[in-house]
């Protein structure tokens, strides 16, 4: 079998793409760039040989990256909220057979490990605004609302049971933030307190405490199987 380029595994392999960031959350301004996320399932006779394909590829568009089917999975299990964000996108680029069966388990991926990850790295990103403020005299203003618009998010998972990433009517009141119009201080207080509710919805979650791996790892599995099978034929 004949290696392929990154480029072809994007091109030939992917089974899911969608268009993410500001467009995604309905925070989109004119000078918004269009990024676009996806899934390639890398055929199983590559994994037999001593070089394995890669786990993830950027480009070959601009703002584009792909993450291999197994890593995106590993990703979505531990809760990371940038791969778990993906699977719920409105802006659907395109789909397969085999994406299409990946956004129906969207479901299996939830649980309330999403209370770690999601806090956990929305606290990282305060700090580093916090480093802002302190060198510059002011936070980068788009990741402050971006931070913002994650903490809501995960609180409204934690409360619900699912994932939404449009802002809705808190548009707005984000867009706001990014403008610089909405104080330092006020931008803190409206961290800490959701961080707080995050913490609160998290002890009531309808979500399990762990996501469903052997229904991840089956549909891998079965992925897998079919994948070696068609390339034999």
């Amino acid at each position: 079998m004949i290696t392929p380029t990154d480029e072809d595994l994007v091109r030939r392999h992917t089974v899911y793409s969608c268009v993410m960031g500001s467009r995604a959350f309905g925070l989109a301004t004119e000078t918004s760039d269009t990024d676009r996320r996806g899934v390639f399932l890398a055929p199983t006779p590559l994994f037999w040989r001593f070089e394995k394909p890669p786990t993830h590829i950027e480009g070959p568009a601009d703002e584009q990256f792909s993450w291999e089917l197994e890593r995106f999975c590993e990703l979505a299990l531990r809760a990371n909220p940038n791969v778990l964000e993906c699977l719920h996108s409105p802006l659907v680029d395109q789909v397969d057979d085999t994406g299409r069966e990946l956004l129906a388990l969207r479901g299996a991926f939830l649980s309330r490990r999403a209370h770690d990850s999601f806090v956990r790295y929305a606290l990282a990103q305060r700090r580093k605004l916090e480093a802002d403020v302190r060198q510059y005299g002011a936070p980068r203003w788009k990741h402050a609302m971006h931070l913002l618009r994650l903490l809501a998010s995960c609180r409204d998972l934690l409360r619900t049971g699912e994932l939404t990433i449009e802002v809705g009517g808190a548009r707005e009141a984000l867009l706001a933030v990014r403008r610089g119009e909405v104080p330092w201080p006020e931008v803190e207080r409206r961290m800490t307190r959701l961080a707080v509710e995050n913490d609160e919805a998290a002890d009531t979650s309808p979500l399990p405490p762990e996501p469903d791996r052997a229904r991840i790892e089956d549909f891998l599995v079965r992925t897998r199987r079919a994948s070696a099978l068609a390339s034999a034929g």
